[in-house]
């Protein structure tokens, strides 16, 4: 059964017209002002309006609000003002959220706005139906409003009702003083009109019907529609003739003339004392048109005219559903180095590309194969009836196919390679998103291991699995992210050669589990970093540690310095360094004893960037320091380009630095070198007291290590401060 409005303004309105009598127009337009003015929450709702004979403009109606400081009346001084005298005249939306938008040949009109103190102000464009032209207004008072699509939407359906409300009573009135002058303008409505005999025969069809309906007089309505669109015809037919409704409708596909399929929206409405019904045609074609193409935009990548991901998934949840027990594979292929070409011969070329490779790739694959673009660069393959050996096969094809495929762009010739991962679809999978994973992880193996190459997921695999944790890890790292569950550590980094009155500590970062236990900093920082998340996880520990400060400014000033890891691909981050520039300027009382820690490779590999970060810095009285030292390439070559602080020394040189003579030599060197440089040296991974007695005779200045201290949660920082430094020397 179809609905009888859409919107409950709509119905309400429908009401309030439904079966008035003439002489009550005007009072019927003031309650579906009232009506739009409740339904929509505004300030105020008017009419203007104008006919084709000279009169000039009239003022129908205007409800303002209770309380919004003018009262309610029909004759508006703003309709007489020359702005919108033209406005009923021109076919505009005047959409003002702040009156003072007002053009400057609106002064006079905005001054009246301003005396009656509205805000806002919302004019649709006139509508014409017949000889009646209209425009409905709303106003706003508290306070500015942005006239959104949703309003303006019901607005102009409202001012729909309220015109035709009001030329249908226009021609009502016109029939009691002449039959002939109300068939005339009967025929000039530009809604197609007629009205439906008890019979269910068509009757006095106007000019716009004749036009576009593929009926004449005394035709049945069920003509219009196939057989199997009659019970629903029928159905809405009942519902006003038998008066259980005063107007019902339905949308149905109709066969035109020409065999061409359009549709039309079925308006029925009861005639007084008759059995008539009235029927008003509207071709909504346009809007099935666009729903079909919404319907594929949902379902389809515009560009290569391929199933989407969310496309891909539902196959793949319906092929899980099922009880028949085929073998299923799907594959996933990325494109090797896919952004070289957007950046050398810019994204058309790349566009150009995608649907050379969509198109080669559905040549490829079997019949009854689908293949899916999931995003960029990235396909997707469901092979259907398809074992491990047979997918390997095919894998095998498309990156040979995909190797020798010619891309030329203007002049220039690109090589084009693929990598692809394979997974079988197990009937006894949780969900395809575990599915999906496994060819995703075996995807970016194919790619580790050299591109240009295929991987089948297997489980026993330790590659696979270390690549499967990480992509796990990214979702626990993007929930955490969203859920604030990330907590924040610190482990003491003590004075060798010297007692110091503050507190030195490195901020760790920890994640805890539903089940207690924390993930591994060595499984979610990697796949941070895999996954373009470290800046955000750098942003994390950043703002918190920073609001912790200021919440705590006792403690925080009793600390001597506050190490802090950055990532190294936060330094490539344009806006994270923004931010953090931002952020470190707005608390000045604090970044005196902030240290950022970034790791050798990191800073030997970006030079440039360790250097702009130095440069950000020093000013605001951060220190710099060097993770891992002698870890990287060339080390003390590039010290003297950093202006750093502190130099940690990297573990792998701590660890046997009592048993391991060559170790001693490096720690000893670096020592040196720091003296003569003047920077600090930071000792990491202290196990016992031996390697700290042994690293203080050396010159270290500090150690970190479960030696010192175990690694402990923030908030439990004043009860160590409470029980005293410990510190060990030498």
């Amino acid at each position: 059964m179809p609905a009888v409005n859409s919107t409950p303004l709509q119905q309400a309105l429908v009401d309030i017209f439904s079966d008035a009598p003439l002489v009550t127009l005007e009072q019927n337009v003031d309650r579906a002002l009232i009506a739009i003015t409740q339904q929509l929450h505004c300030g105020g709702v008017f009419v203007l309006s104008s006919d084709f004979s000279g009169k000039g403009i009239r003022p129908r109606n205007l409800y303002v609000k209770a309380g919004a400081g003018m009262a309610s009346n029909k004759d508006w001084p703003l309709a007489r003002m020359p702005f919108f005298r033209r406005q009923i005249r021109t076919p505009k939306l005047l959409n003002f959220p702040d009156i003072n938008e007002l053009p400057a040949d609106a002064r006079q009109e905005k001054q009246f706005l301003r005396e009656q103190r509205v805000k806002s102000l919302l004019v649709l464009p006139p509508l014409v139906f017949g000889e009646t032209r209209i425009a409905v207004g709303a106003v706003n008072y508290e306070q500015p409003r942005q006239w959104d699509d949703s309003f303006i939407s019901e607005l102009q359906h409202a001012q729909a009702l309220i015109g035709a409300a009001m030329e249908l009573t226009r021609i009502a009135r016109a029939l009691l003083q002449s039959e002939r002058r109300y068939q005339e303008l009967f025929n000039q409505l530009p809604l197609a009109c007629g009205v439906l005999d008890a019979s269910d025969r068509l009757t006095m069809l106007n000019h716009v019907a004749r036009m576009n309906m593929p009926l004449t007089e005394e035709h049945s309505i069920y003509e219009l529609v196939s057989e199997e669109k009659h019970e629903v015809l029928r159905d809405t037919i009942q519902i006003v003739r038998e008066g259980r409704l005063s107007q019902a409708w339905c949308e149905l596909p109709i066969v035109a003339r020409q065999n061409t399929r359009h549709w039309l929206k079925l308006n029925f409405s009861r005639m007084q004392d008759s059995d008539n019904l009235v029927i008003m045609a509207e071709d909504v074609s346009e809007q099935h048109r666009l729903a079909d193409e919404l319907s594929f935009h949902a379902n389809y990548d515009t560009l290569t005219g391929l199933p989407n991901r969310l496309h891909f998934e539902a196959m793949l949840e319906k092929l899980l559903s099922r009880d028949e027990q085929v073998p299923v594979c799907i594959a996933f292929l990325d494109l090797d180095q896919f952004q070289v070409i957007n950046n050398i011969s810019d994204h058309i070329a790349g566009d150009k590309l995608l649907c050379q490779i969509a198109m080669r790739l559905k040549q490829l694959v079997r019949k009854g194969d689908i293949v899916a673009r999931l995003g960029g660069d990235e396909f997707g393959i469901l092979m259907h009836y398809c074992n491990p050996e047979s997918a390997k096969t095919i894998a095998k094809r498309i990156c040979q196919q995909v190797e020798s495929h010619e891309f030329e762009w203007e002049g220039r010739q690109h090589r084009i390679t693929a990598s692809m991962g394979l997974a079988m679809l197990a009937q006894d999978a949780q969900d395809i998103y575990s599915v999906m994973t496994q060819a995703d992880v075996a995807c970016r193996l194919a790619k580790n291991e050299g591109r240009n190459g295929w991987q089948f997921y297997n489980a026993s695999d330790q590659r696979m699995n270390r690549l499967f944790s990480e992509m796990l890890a990214s979702v626990d790292i993007v929930g955490a992210l969203a859920e604030n569950q990330f907590e924040l550590y610190f482990q003491t980094i003590a004075p060798l050669l010297q007692d110091e009155s503050g507190l030195h500590l490195e901020i760790l970062l920890r994640l805890p589990r539903e089940n207690g236990e924390m993930l591994s900093p060595a499984l979610f920082l990697p796949a941070a970093e895999q996954y373009n998340l470290a800046s955000k996880v750098d942003h994390w520990v950043v703002d918190n540690l920073l609001n912790w400060a200021t919440a705590n400014p006792d403690i925080w000033q009793q600390l001597a310095l506050v190490s802090v890891n950055l990532s190294a691909t936060s330094l490539q981050d344009q806006e994270f360094m923004t931010w953090l520039e931002l952020r470190l300027m707005s608390e000045p009382q604090l970044v005196d004893r902030l240290c950022f820690e970034i790791t050798e490779t990191a800073a030997v590999s970006q030079i440039e960037l360790a250097t702009a970060l130095i440069d950000l810095l020093k000013p605001l009285g951060c220190k710099l320091a060097l993770d891992d030292f002698g870890s990287g390439f060339s080390s003390f070559a590039y010290l003297k380009e950093l202006d750093v602080d502190f130099v940690k020394i990297d573990g792998q040189f701590v660890r046997q630095v009592c048993a391991n003579a060559k170790d001693k030599a490096i720690v000893n060197a670096i020592c040196q070198l720091s003296r003569d440089m003047h920077f600090q040296t930071i000792a990491e991974f202290v196990e016992n007291q031996e390697i700290s007695e042994l690293l203080g005779a050396i010159g270290v200045d500090y150690v970190q290590g479960y030696a010192v201290s175990q690694p402990c949660p923030l908030h439990e920082l004043e009860n160590s401060l409470g029980q005293g430094d410990r510190n060990i020397s030498a």
